[in-house]
């Protein structure tokens, strides 16, 4: 399937922006709501709010055809939601063995994936030599950072690990999502995987999570944070940016959120 090729003007960069200042606090808001409750729990609670933010807003603005499901559509959205909780349930556990610094900077390789991986999934989305180079040296800085945390045995490693492989999986999910949206109703594509993550977190955190959550501030804004901008509003946003612009022009934007990452952990 075709996808368009309209170039990044002002309002989609903008947006990209945006979005992607957000996306940079998240594994800071993540580190201060895994200070009162385990990590599947925390993003059992983060799509309770987003799904119920995204549902009543579809609702509300007249999206309704987005609450129905044909069964052509099941494979799509169910591999979809397969890919999200995954990506999510790493993002999670990685950031609560690494550092919010750590985790903002390596799960934005996503978006060095994204430009990988578009030019063989996304038609007409090609690797340029310039695209390749800045892929080639992310992926050499990621074995550099690998190699000297091996030699001094850093307690971060695993959380480091983790968070490489939900770049990754962010990476094929981004790519996909890119082709579904072309057919697919939006609020279809964001629903189902809300969904699929609520019910998933919630069934494991009762399984493996025997702790209790303490509510403080502390983690309602962490959890607000979560579920209203990041898991509703920009998940809206992203889903129109991807129906209208290549997933390769938008990484370049999106891997501002690094910057924004270490100067939100900073704060």
């Amino acid at each position: 399937m075709s996808h368009p090729a309209k170039p990044i003007d002002p309002k989609g960069a903008a947006l990209a922006l945006l979005i992607s200042c957000l996306w940079g606090g998240n594994p800071v808001a993540i580190k201060l709501g895994l200070l009162d409750t385990p990590p599947l729990r925390l993003a059992a609670y983060r799509f309770v709010l987003g799904g119920l933010a995204i549902a009543a807003w579809a609702w509300a603005t007249g999206r309704r055809a987005g609450f129905t499901l044909a069964r052509r559509e099941v494979r799509p959205l169910g591999i979809l939601a397969v890919l999200f909780t995954l990506q999510i349930a790493t993002l999670n556990i990685g950031t609560s063995l690494t550092s919010a610094a750590h985790s903002a900077i390596l799960l934005n390789l996503y978006g060095v994936h994204t430009v990988v991986l578009a030019h063989f999934l996304i038609p007409g989305d090609r690797l340029t030599v310039r695209k390749l180079a800045g892929a080639l040296i992310a992926y050499a800085g990621i074995v550099i950072l690998f190699g000297r945390q091996l030699s001094v045995g850093a307690p971060t490693l695993p959380g480091d690990v983790i968070m490489v492989a939900s770049s990754l999986v962010l990476g094929v999910r981004t790519v996909y999502m890119a082709r579904v949206v072309q057919r697919l109703d939006p609020v279809k594509v964001i629903l189902s995987q809300v969904v699929a993550g609520t019910v998933v977190f919630a069934a494991l955190t009762l399984l493996v999570e025997p702790g209790g959550t303490r509510w403080t501030l502390r983690l309602g804004l962490a959890i607000a944070y979560q579920g209203l901008l990041i898991a509703g509003f920009n998940f809206v946003v992203n889903l129109w940016l991807l129906q209208r612009y290549r997933p390769s022009a938008l990484a370049g934007f999106f891997l501002t959120q690094p910057l924004f990452g270490v100067l939100a952990a900073a704060a």
